[in-house]
């Protein structure tokens, strides 16, 4: 019971403890409330004065900057004020200086009139002192304005004359000093490295007999065996008084060859009749082909010429049959190659195109017996065909001029087939042609105006040319020569050169009475 009572007692006290726990702590708790609140109330009223104090401190700094901004804005009108008044000044003094100037202008325009003015005046007055010196002139002259004119133009064309032909006197003789002395040395050391023989051929063959008895032979009973080999041959025999020789007789260079071989087999056989002479021919025309092949190996191994068409080099043998103007065509070739091979050479030029071009040059006139055409459209014509260089082929197509030469090598062509051509002996020209080349190269030189008589000389080589001295002066005679000469170059085909001489002289005769 006791322990009841205690327990109640302590839960009592329990109680008791807890409630008044309660109301000392809500007590404190009410005290620090209130000492919060007014520490609250203390910080709120110190943050009022210090934003206060920020707000004042801020108004002042605002208040300051702009005090600064306005300053330096009134600074800066200050300074725009000052340059505006500056430019105005500057206006004015332009202002002034245009209108100074253009006082100026107008005085200057008006002295600029008054001397055009005056400058009309004199220029008037000059005419007429002009007019009248000139009407004075006319008449103490005793010439018209246009006489006057004429004759001025007359002294003057002759002064001109006289000084050009100086000039083409002065220019041609430096020209060919130098160019006639480096042609001339490279032209004769060719020359000299190539000297080949010339022989003159016929278009007739002569074969020895051994003895008179033997023509009876050769023509045979009733002519069967002369007309035998003239049928199988296609040449003329001709059998006459002529001791121990037949002479055979033919254009064509390769039958008469072919006759002249067969008539010696025959001739050494002894047995001459139908059938033996038609198997001599046949041997004959076998030994010709043989030869050609062989000539034509010849010329290009002596020539240097490599890696011909087989075609084009028995082409090139058969020119060993082949003439011009009595010149062997085989022998020109290779010397034109050789003239033309050693001039590249000494000119840095290209050797083999010259050697070449040289030695194929007249390859035309293998074919020209056989074709329609000149020899060296047949020789361009061929050289297309076995597909030739294009070099080549302008070379030969341009060594008689038909056509532009394309290199130097070309022209060096043309030269060495001059100078194989007009060589002394090489070439033998008909008494016809020659005299007609001589009138047509007097011909042209008496067509000149001025020109009392001309004489072609030296079988051709010169034209000596006489002129009427009081028609052509000193002067003219030098463009006259130069004019004489163009003409023959442009209107006449000639081996060489020609040499036009145009003399002028003045013969006074007075006698003693």
């Amino acid at each position: 019971m006791e322990f009841v009572i205690y327990i109640a007692i302590f839960l009592v006290s329990a109680v008791i403890f807890t409630f008044v726990g309660m109301a000392i702590r809500k007590k404190i708790a009410e005290s620090k409330m209130e000492s919060a609140e007014n520490e609250a109330k203390k910080i709120l009223e110190m943050a009022n004065i210090e934003a206060e104090n920020k707000k004042k401190e801020e108004i002042f700094k605002a208040k300051e900057e702009i005090m600064n901004a306005r300053k330096d804005l009134d600074q800066e009108i200050r300074e725009r004020r000052g340059e505006v008044q500056n430019q105005e000044k500057r206006l004015i003094q332009k202002e002034e200086n245009l209108e100074r100037k253009q006082d100026l202008v107008e005085k200057k325009e008006k002295d600029i009139e008054r001397k055009y003015q005056e400058l009309d005046n004199k220029k008037a007055e000059v005419e007429n002192i002009f007019n009248k010196q000139m009407a004075e002139l006319q008449r103490i002259s005793g010439l018209s304005k246009e006489d006057a004119k004429k004759l001025l133009l007359t002294e003057v064309d002759k002064q001109l004359t006289a000084e050009k032909a100086t000039l083409v006197r002065n220019m041609e003789a430096k020209v060919k000093e130098e160019a006639d002395k480096s042609a001339k040395e490279v032209i004769g050391y060719a020359i000299q490295k190539c000297a080949a023989d010339h022989t003159s051929e016929t278009t007739v063959s002569i074969v020895a007999l051994p003895n008179d008895d033997m023509k009876g032979r050769i023509i045979g009973r009733e002519g069967r065996n002369i007309k035998a080999l003239e049928t199988l041959t296609g040449i003329d025999l001709i059998i006459d008084d002529t001791p121990e020789a037949v002479v055979i007789s033919g254009f064509d260079p390769l039958r008469r060859e072919v006759a002249r071989i067969a008539l010696e087999k025959l001739i050494e056989d002894g047995r001459i009749h139908p059938a033996k002479i038609e198997e001599m021919v046949e041997k004959a025309k076998e030994e010709l082909e043989n030869t050609i092949k062989e000539e034509g190996e010849r010329a290009i191994l002596e020539t240097g010429v490599v890696g011909l068409h087989p075609d084009l080099v028995k082409l090139i043998g058969k020119l060993k049959y082949r003439t011009s103007y009595g010149q062997n065509v085989l022998n020109h070739s290779i010397e034109v190659s050789n003239l033309a091979r050693i001039m590249a050479e000494e000119l840095g030029l290209d050797p083999k195109l010259a050697r070449r071009a040289g030695l194929l040059h007249d390859i035309g006139k293998a074919l020209d017996h056989d074709m329609e055409g000149t020899h060296v459209e047949l020789g361009v014509e061929i050289l297309k065909k076995y597909k030739e260089n294009e070099n080549v082929i302008n070379a030969v197509q341009a060594h008689h001029g038909d056509v532009e030469p394309k290199t130097i090598e070309a022209v060096l062509v043309q030269a060495a087939d001059a100078i194989s051509a007009s060589r002394p002996g090489a070439r033998r020209e008909t008494l016809e042609a020659y005299i007609k080349r001589l009138e047509q190269l007097e011909n042209i030189a008496d067509s000149f105006d001025g020109v009392e008589k001309s004489f072609a000389i030296q079988a051709g080589r010169e034209i000596r040319i006489i002129v009427k001295p009081e028609k052509v002066s000193d002067d003219q005679m030098t463009l006259m020569a130069r004019d004489i000469a163009k003409k023959v170059e442009d209107e006449m085909e000639y081996p060489g050169q020609i040499k036009v001489n145009v003399v002028r002289e003045t013969r006074v005769i007075d006698y003693a009475k």
